[in-house]
């Protein structure tokens, strides 16, 4: 029985099992694909943090509060902005190459809502992946182990207190019962619930749904935020122009080559992302269009090509040349605020369950994620996890368990039209902008379906937590009296009065039944 198992690979499950692994605890990764594959790995644009001599803790603080809309808890923020730099000045020590400058110094750059230049980059726009390679390059130096090809299943929960976890080893097709003395949540958001998505298929919310399953709390699940910049072209994925594009520079027009952001706010292309996304969709009703365009042709193109290497050749792909033209693009689902509720020290209601990275809600982004913070929030609630960890294994009696393991011989159902079916329509009615009638019926539409499987051992666990999420979605965003942030409701409009959050539990499921 293992004292820690962190079930995620992105950033902040590596930093947790690191620290982990450094405060002498014995711990290993379980991770639903390859260990690279994350939302970390794709991040483009980069890192906000308080390193350059312009800057301050102040106004990285105020920023992140205007940008949450209200919601933020502040002492969250506060820890995030004070306790970022000595951890990314830890990464780089671990060989982390940001880009710099011609003088050789860390190269800040700006995106939307930041008062300052503050992000670091890596590689132009690769900065998720070369803070990726870095942690698992790190990992492995520590010996630390990471199963790959486990999907959650379950959590195993005794007297409210966590004891393991249940996996799908998708490569043995074994069911296997994993048992430690506190589990770490690093399993990412829940993003990919919806059909035009900016993240990889992999982010369902398996960690949230199971937690929540399990008796946790989970909080602010109606604030999912849209990227305003995916490319919207022919059969291309939904791949993300980066909001560094726009800070670079970059502009929004629409299918007329007019520039419109300035009839939506005064900070035109780097107003806030909630802003940023009504508004392209504004836009694309009032002009029967799917798509406007992001052109940053106007700038040197050698620059831009360095700039954005990633982006450059990806959109090359398809027969784009974003030195040269506008791109078509739209908004896409990019990031989730709500999450299992947490403390700052990444506790859940249950006892031994740590949560942080993008599927814990531990206040600090609000209504609505400020630009890049997120790498950040990675970084020092990883860490935060693995303290808290130590302290809960320091002042409990555990009884040692076993590791089972079970071969599977039956096949999950198929539910993969179901699924495709309920993302699509996820999109719709739960999407930039709401609609009461609508959300009460995918609400009901979803709990239904989900009472029809929940008791079936053959239900395919992928269509169990889109159900969940789903139901967590559309029932906070009913409980929501008023549009705030990435929530905007056409029936409530209004701002809130107050800074009041959604929290639900499975009572509430058993209630709404």
């Amino acid at each position: 029985m293992r004292d820690c198992i962190v079930i995620g690979s992105g950033v902040a499950g590596l930093r947790a099992a690191i620290e982990l692994k450094r405060l002498g605890i014995d711990v290993a990764i379980f991770t639903k694909d390859k260990a690279s594959e994350s939302n970390t790995n794709y991040a483009q644009g980069g890192i906000a943090v308080c390193l350059s001599k312009n800057d301050n803790f102040d106004l990285h603080i105020k920023d992140t509060l205007i940008a949450g809309a209200g919601l933020c808890n502040k002492k969250s923020v506060e820890i995030l902005v004070k306790e970022g730099p000595d951890k990314v000045k830890e990464l780089i020590d671990w060989g982390c190459q940001f880009d710099k400058n011609e003088n050789g110094e860390l190269n800040f750059t700006k995106e939307a809502a930041h008062s300052v230049n503050r992000i670091l980059h890596a590689n132009g726009d690769a900065t998720g992946s070369e803070i990726e390679r870095t942690l698992l390059n790190k990992a492995q130096k520590e010996s630390i182990e990471i199963n790959e090809h486990y999907r959650l299943i379950d959590l195993l929960v005794e007297n409210k207190r966590v004891i393991g976890a249940k996996f799908h080893n998708l490569k043995e097709n074994t069911l296997n019962y994993t048992y430690a003395k506190s589990v770490v949540l690093a399993t990412g958001g829940y993003a990919a619930i919806y059909n035009h998505t900016t993240n990889p298929s992999l982010t369902t919310g398996d960690g949230i749904a199971s937690a929540f399953l399990a008796g946790c709390t989970v909080e602010d699940m109606e604030f999912v935020q849209f990227h305003p910049t995916a490319l919207n072209y022919k059969k291309a994925p939904s791949f993300l122009l980066s909001e560094s594009m726009r800070g670079e520079g970059a502009i929004l027009i629409n299918d007329k080559g007019e520039r419109f952001m300035e009839k939506y706010s005064k900070q035109l292309e780097l107003a806030p992302r909630d802003i940023v996304a009504r508004s392209i969709f504004s836009e694309m009703q009032n002009n029967l269009k799917d798509h406007v365009y992001l052109d940053i042709s106007h700038l040197d193109s050698e620059f831009v090509k360095k700039r954005f290497p990633t982006i450059y050749h990806e959109c090359l792909k398809y027969g784009l040349d974003i030195t040269k033209e506008p791109i078509p693009v739209s908004p896409a689902a990019h990031y989730t605020m709500g999450g299992v509720k947490t403390d700052v020290d990444c506790k859940t209601n249950i006892s031994g369950l740590f949560a942080c990275g993008e599927c814990a809600c531990n206040g600090v982004h609000g209504a609505n994620r400020l630009a890049s913070n997120s790498m950040l929030e990675g970084l020092v609630y990883g860490a935060r996890a693995a303290i808290s960890v130590k302290a809960y294994l320091e002042n409990k009696n555990f009884s040692s368990k076993t590791d089972e393991s079970t071969k599977l011989t039956g096949t999950t159902k198929n539910f993969q039209t179901k699924i495709k079916n309920l993302k699509d329509r996820i999109f719709k009615d739960l999407g930039i902008v709401r609609k009461l009638s609508s959300v009460t019926d995918l609400f009901e539409c979803s709990l239904s379906s989900f009472q029809t499987i929940k008791d079936n051992n053959s239900i395919d666990i992928d269509y169990r937590n889109l159900l969940i999420i789903a139901i967590l979605i559309s029932r906070s965003a009913l409980e929501r009296k008023n549009s705030v942030g990435a929530h905007y409701c056409i029936d409530t409009p209004w701002p809130p009065t107050d800074k009041s959050h959604v929290s639900l539990n499975i009572k509430d499921l058993e209630k709404w039944t």
